[in-house]
């Protein structure tokens, strides 16, 4: 989870996509687009990405409570010992999206984060290790992971600041167009 700030006064203007919704405001001034350190913090955003194919990210944010006390907290090293009877569980608790794929998929990419994260010191060191070319890292992350399309992975990168955030441009956190020298 993103380290706690100061909240953002509900006036400023964002994204259109996060406006409206208490939990998709928070997301997007506290959250998208920074840096996850910890491997459960990339462990969360990544699985939650999963979750996100096919369904809105506000379905997805508005059932993470659930996520999140259903995948021990996205403990990646809990995850990773995850049973057929945890899969018959988590198939089986209607708060969250209850899809056999994307569970097995998220516990076996949990074994697979932290293999990578042993091999290199660290989750966040392994992904600052990467190439910044979106196209490379979608390579990289659909083999390296399940149920990893290019969305998936691209959607990870922004939320986790390997890759700009685009902002609607009257969004508080849009970058302001460059200007030329001597104009």
């Amino acid at each position: 989870m993103a380290p706690k700030s100061k909240p953002v006064p509900a006036a400023l203007p964002r994204c259109a996509w996060a406006e409206g919704d208490p939990l998709m405001e928070r997301y997007h001034d506290e959250e998208w687009g920074v840096p996850a350190v910890s491997d459960a913090a990339h462990f969360e955003r990544l699985s939650l990405e999963v979750f996100q194919a096919g369904l809105s990210w506000r379905t997805i944010l508005h059932k993470r409570a659930a996520f999140r006390k259903g995948f021990a907290r996205f403990s990646p090293r809990r995850v990773a010992a995850f049973t057929e009877r945890d899969i018959r569980r988590l198939l089986g608790d209607a708060g969250i999206v209850r899809h056999r794929g994307k569970i097995e998929a998220t516990i076996e990419n949990a074994r697979r984060l932290l293999a990578i994260s042993k091999a290199h010191g660290g989750f966040a060191r392994y992904l600052g290790s990467l190439p910044g070319d979106l196209e490379e890292l979608r390579g990289i992350f659909r083999k390296e992971f399940r149920f990893m399309g290019p969305k998936i992975a691209e959607s990870y990168f922004e939320s986790v600041g390997k890759i700009p955030t685009v902002h609607d441009r009257r969004c508080w956190k849009a970058k302001p167009p460059a200007t030329k020298k001597g104009t």
